[in-house]
């Protein structure tokens, strides 16, 4: 049987789960609200944006949004009906496909980001001194790149 959480790490926990799902709420509710966005849909723009040439293949992005393939195929389907993306063989692989931010995909972002950054200062930021923040960046920072190692560790594990 599993040792069960002392409870100062019961109550860390419960109060990541609560604070975490409150703030993704609140975050996705005022994008809807700003520029009829979700989440997911700001986040993909933010990474196409930030790629060269404005475009990743697709699993990559799947990779980077923590999306399984599906999912990602689903995403990307209802941005392109909207023209956000579009989705192009890879150049160098026909085999691929890479999702493209369009102009208006760029356009939406522009507008949407004030809002969103707006909302991240006034639900999390504001509330955070420097050395929170320095805190929470290394603890996260270190769980993300733990957490990836065990997912592609268990992939390649399958794989084999």
């Amino acid at each position: 049987m599993t040792e069960s959480l002392d409870s100062e790490r019961m109550a860390c926990w419960r109060a990541y789960i609560e604070a975490s799902q409150r703030l993704f709420t609140q975050l996705e509710d005022d994008l809807r609200a700003d520029g009829e966005l979700s989440f997911a849909d700001y986040h993909v723009l933010v990474l196409l944006s930030e790629a060269p040439g404005q475009r990743l293949r697709m699993g990559e992005l799947a990779g980077r949004l923590v999306f399984s393939p599906s999912r990602l195929t689903y995403q990307i389907s209802t941005m392109q009906r909207r023209g956000l993306v579009t989705r192009q063989s890879c150049p160098g692989d026909r085999r691929g496909s890479e999702a493209v931010l369009t102009a208006a995909g760029l356009l939406t972002l522009r507008e949407a980001a004030p809002g969103h950054l707006a909302s991240v200062r006034r639900h999390l930021m504001d509330d955070l001194d420097d050395a929170e923040v320095t805190t929470l960046t290394r603890v996260f920072d270190r769980l993300g790149r733990r957490l990836r190692a065990d997912r592609d560790a268990t992939s390649t594990h399958r794989d084999t």
